[in-house]
């Protein structure tokens, strides 16, 4: 039978190249995932992450081989990787974002074996996505999960899982990819099971082809009971469950998650389950500060938790490589959907070069094709020029992999070749441009075109919100385009090439630490009201902030239907959703104009509190209060999570900020907040931290003893904070 086992503790580290043979005192004990150098937050040079270094663990087998064979699953390694078991090379392979295997079994001895890995975190011009310049970086390390696994020496490579006529008839089969040879007793049998787990139907097939090499046979389940549907609201998953049996005895079982959905771009738009559903999403890289990509599940499923829950996208793009299938499956779970592409930007290389790009397409398919929040592969690289061989070649080949999903490619030109099923476009133009193609989805926008920091002055950061509100509007109102994904969900690390001064992109809804920026507020306030009420003010509420003082106009992003503005105990207006401009929007933001907020027109002399009231059916249903005073309240130390796992990876996001006596962030108050941790973890990152547009975050480390973790925080003139973290 098959057996996995987390292989990511006890690990050793050297930020070198080291002969398979060198002293274990020249290496530091570490877990995975690992980042081959911890970075600053901004200011440094991406040659710091592009070295050599090696990676070793000792172990014994965790249990009795039995027969079986023995394979060591890399999850992704950045960039080259040269594997070594006990002294002896067992190959090669280019590229970090997609998963490979190596084979130990016939290298392994009793007692104690050596996995050694050379990685090269070069960025490589033979390897993908380099070659040329790119806007984002690679970062180094074994910065993904690893894991050992035990199979029969006849057993299941992959599942894929095709549910049809969802909305007639629902219907499932699923091909099941074997290795090994067969022997004539050879039979496969599957379940399908609810989300309660209870079995709901079955398959199951005999008399097996008894050939050499991978073979895949069909397991088709006939007619199924009433089947719910996944959707973006209803996110319903079932569960399939493959055994291969040898007689009676069953050899080797494989599970994975499913949803029945139908999801087609059509020329008029997006269908999902037969309903035209409009895009609205972001872009996301799968970068951290300080951690580079070395995040652990924890915050690789905040991100998604993030997008859906705080900013209520429904789509994200996986800009611009295959991400972690903890991500992923949290967009399973709660109903996100993704467009997600192969390795690139801007560049195809050679023949070799191109070899890879068809090799990252056939894994990032056959890894992700189960996944329900998957609609769209992206097969082409990001906005390259055409190459009619190539995107022929990755685009059937994506249609053979599965023939259930549409495929895409980047560009940003509308008169490039269209060979796959929808035009996914990068609209860098202050308007919508009507397709030329069909179907049609934006796939960027904004981006460099407006660069914002949570620092930059309030007309600065009032700008680029409107400049999202108004894009997303006209897409809104356009009868053939399908959707619009911004650029970005957060500012990242770059090349010197693309970033501001400090080597940072700042064309997130949010900074780096995923904390929202106003056009965050924009995406926010398209929650259904039914979810949750939104209410954002676009404006931090003093006089002087802007040219001329005031605060007209004064933009209110919210999901209500009427918004009263006070300042002091005066109510000045009321005001409906700003239909005059933002005619399309699900939730238009609110304008108050004319109504005496301007320094020359005097109201400022009697300059109060400003208060911001929400209502739903005439009924008062939230409101936010602004401090006129700009004098700090408290320091706010807020943990995501208040336990972790005591593994010596998992991590939480500290975030940290000064508020007003409302609890609203002072953007200007840059105060250095310095902290103390006690118990068995870590703090990652600047301590003490200067805090950025009046807010900043850290990250908490677990160790891998169990406890709890106290976190002091102080800052001058602030009463010190203290927060708990339980570890176990």
């Amino acid at each position: 039978m098959r057996s996995l086992f987390n292989f990511n503790d006890h690990w050793l580290y050297a930020p070198r190249e080291l002969a398979y043979g060198a002293s274990d005192d020249s290496f530091e004990p570490v877990t995975l995932p690992h980042s081959n150098i911890t970075l600053p937050l901004r200011n440094f040079d991406n040659l710091e992450y592009q070295f050599v270094s090696t990676y070793r663990k000792r172990f014994t087998l965790p249990e009795a081989r039995a027969g079986r064979r023995v394979y060591v699953d890399f999850d992704g390694a950045m960039t080259a990787s040269t594997i070594v078991c006990n002294g002896v090379t067992l190959g090669d392979h280019d590229g970090g974002y997609v998963p490979f295997s190596f084979d130990l079994t016939d290298h392994l001895r009793d007692g104690e074996n050596v996995l050694q890995v050379r990685l090269d975190s070069s960025e490589r011009p033979d390897i993908p996505p380099n070659g040329h310049l790119v806007d984002y970086l690679t970062f180094g390390g074994i910065y993904r999960d690893v894991t050992l696994r035990f199979v029969e020496p006849t057993h299941i490579a992959r599942l894929f899982a095709r549910p049809r006529d969802v909305l007639s008839k629902p219907a499932l089969a699923v091909d099941v990819y074997l290795e090994g040879a067969l022997e004539d007793a050879h039979s496969v049998s599957a379940v399908l099971k609810d989300p309660a787990g209870v079995t709901i139907a079955d398959a199951s097939l005999d008399a097996l082809p008894s050939r050499g090499g991978e073979r895949r046979i069909t397991l088709d389940f006939g007619a199924l009971p009433d089947i719910a549907l996944w959707d973006v609201n209803a996110p319903v998953l079932y569960t399939v469950e493959v055994g291969l049996y040898d007689g009676a005895a069953k050899r080797d079982d494989v599970a994975t998650r499913i949803g029945f959905r139908e999801a087609v771009f059509k020329k008029d738009g997006f269908y999902l389950n037969g309903r035209r559903l409009k895009l609205m999403g972001l872009n996301r890289h799968q970068t951290y500060p300080y951690i580079g990509a070395a995040a652990p599940a924890r915050l690789q499923r905040r991100d998604a938790d993030i997008l859906k829950d705080e900013l209520g996208v429904n789509i994200v793009r996986t800009s611009h490589y295959p991400q972690s299938p903890h991500f992923l499956n949290r967009c399973d779970e709660i109903g996100l959907l993704v467009f997600e592409e192969i390795p690139g930007w801007q560049f195809i290389g050679d023949s070799d070069w191109q070899a890879l790009t068809m090799r990252d397409v056939r894994v990032m398919i056959e890894r992700d094709r189960n996944h329900p929040a998957v609609i769209l592969w992206g097969v082409r690289i990001n906005e390259s020029w055409d190459n009619e061989a190539l995107y022929t070649a990755t685009n059937a080949l994506a249609h053979k992999l599965d023939p259930t999903r549409q495929t895409g490619g980047v560009r940003y030109f509308q008169d490039s070749q269209f060979l796959e099923d929808v035009f996914t476009y990068n609209d860098f133009s202050d308007t919508v441009v009507d397709p030329v193609h069909l179907p049609h989805l934006i796939t960027e926008f904004c981006g460099h075109r407006f660069s914002t920091k949570t620092s930059d002055q309030e007309e600065r950061q009032i700008a680029h919100a409107l400049f999202h509100a108004r894009i997303q509007d006209k897409q809104m109102g356009h009868p053939t385009i399908a959707g619009a994904i911004g650029w970005c969900f957060f500012d990242y690390n770059t090349h010197r090439e693309f970033g501001s001064g400090d080597r940072v992109c700042y064309h997130g809804v949010t900074d780096m630490f995923r904390l929202p920026k106003y056009a965050a507020y924009v995406y926010e306030s398209q929650i259904d009201p039914a979810v949750r009420p939104v209410l954002r003010a676009v404006t931090r509420g003093a006089a002087g902030d802007r040219s001329g003082g005031g605060f007209e106009p004064l933009y209110v992003c919210s999901n209500c239907e009427e918004v009263a503005l006070y300042v002091g105990d005066e109510m000045i207006q009321r005001a409906s959703p700003a239909r005059d401009e933002f005619p399309h929007l699900p939730h238009a933001p609110f304008k108050f104009s004319q109504c005496g907020l301007r320094l020359e027109e005097g109201l400022m002399n009697q300059y109060g509190d400003l208060r911001v009231v929400g209502t739903i059916g005439g009924q008062a249903v939230i409101e936010q209060r602004i401090r006129a005073n700009g004098i700090p309240g408290a320091l706010v130390v807020q943990p995501d999570d208040t336990e972790l796992h005591a593994d010596g990876a998992d991590m939480t996001r500290l975030v940290f900020k000064v508020v007003d006596s409302y609890g609203n962030r002072l953007h200007y108050y840059n105060a250095i907040v310095s902290f103390t941790l006690e118990g068995p973890g870590e703090l990652v990152g600047d301590n003490p931290f200067a805090l950025i547009g009046g807010q900043a975050a850290l990250y908490v480390r677990a160790g891998r003893t169990p406890g709890t973790l106290t976190i002091r925080a102080s800052a001058a003139r602030m009463e010190p904070v203290e927060v708990t973290i339980t570890t176990r």
